[in-house]
């Protein structure tokens, strides 16, 4: 588990600690409250030296518990922000890869507009099946979880639906780099490359690959997406990030735009998909 939301959690059993011991009808044990709210007191115990995570239900319980139920919004907001925003994949793998692509499905199904940027794999929503499979299946070798490939690729594959929807638009970036990535065999690569091409002119999507031999303003690095002016989602190797505040928002904005610049579209993007294409049979 990250070490932010580990001290997230901890920070927060403090309040409800102090939440307990301020309470108005008079300073409660641990055995009180826990009798109170029909809970275990080893619950108490947990929450409140943050060895476990909290639910909102929880938070609005242990509220009305210590009768001060005017202090939910405020533990409420204390959890989305540290919950949201450091999603250790250690966390979100422990029952596998499906439950993750339904809730990435829930926010992508909240939005209207779409800006992704992947420097090294298509992104998920112009992913075919078999490209989808590989990819679940090295991260699952790799961070050693469970293997719901078939169930993940469904889900991902549902997301997709967005984009033949009126009124959305995604607009995505890639660096060609990604194209040459044999993440999984060259058929299937070869497959994915021909999903891209066909993806260009449709009235939903608007797709730029940066060629590699383009100068760029700033490093490529990470791949981010950023969903209508609300959200970020970006990722390392240890966690998912979720940022929803104004400024990372805007920043990762700012980062998108500058990247669109070296941006290939239309025929030219076309052009670079095709000489991709023509490496994995070049005969």
């Amino acid at each position: 588990m990250s070490t932010d939301f580990q001290q997230a959690r901890e920070v927060l059993g403090v309040r409800l600690r102090e939440l307990r011991l301020s309470a108005p009808e008079g300073r409660l044990t641990g055995p009180q409250l826990a009798q109170r709210l029909g809970w275990p007191h080893s619950k108490i115990y947990k929450l409140e030296n943050g060895r476990q995570t909290a639910t909102a239900d929880d938070l609005r319980a242990w509220a009305e518990g210590v009768a001060q139920p005017h202090v939910f919004d405020e533990l409420d907001a204390r959890l989305k922000g540290f919950e949201s925003h450091i999603r250790s994949w250690r966390r979100q793998l422990a029952a596998g890869h499906r439950p993750v692509q339904e809730s990435w499905n829930t926010e992508v199904a909240r939005s209207s507009v779409i800006h992704a940027w992947e420097e090294a794999v298509v992104p998920g929503m112009l992913q075919t099946a078999d490209y989808a499979r590989h990819i679940f299946l090295r991260y699952a070798e790799l961070q050693n979880s469970v293997r719901d490939t078939d169930a993940a690729v469904r889900a991902r594959m549902k997301r997709q639906e967005w984009l033949y929807q009126t009124g959305r638009k995604l607009h995505a970036l890639i660096w060609e780099a990604a194209l040459h990535a044999l993440v999984c065999p060259p058929s299937v690569l070869a497959g994915q490359l021909d999903r891209l091409a066909g993806v260009i002119g449709m009235d939903t999507v608007e797709l730029g690959i940066i060629p590699l031999g383009e100068p760029l303003k700033i490093p490529t690095a990470n791949g981010f997406w950023i969903l209508d002016d609300r959200l970020v989602i970006t990722e390392d190797w240890h966690a998912e990030l979720w940022l929803d505040d104004v400024d990372s928002v805007a920043a990762y904005m700012r980062v998108w735009r500058t990247l669109r610049e070296s941006a290939a579209y239309g025929a030219d993007a076309h052009n670079v998909i095709s000489t991709a294409r023509r490496a994995l049979n070049p005969r």
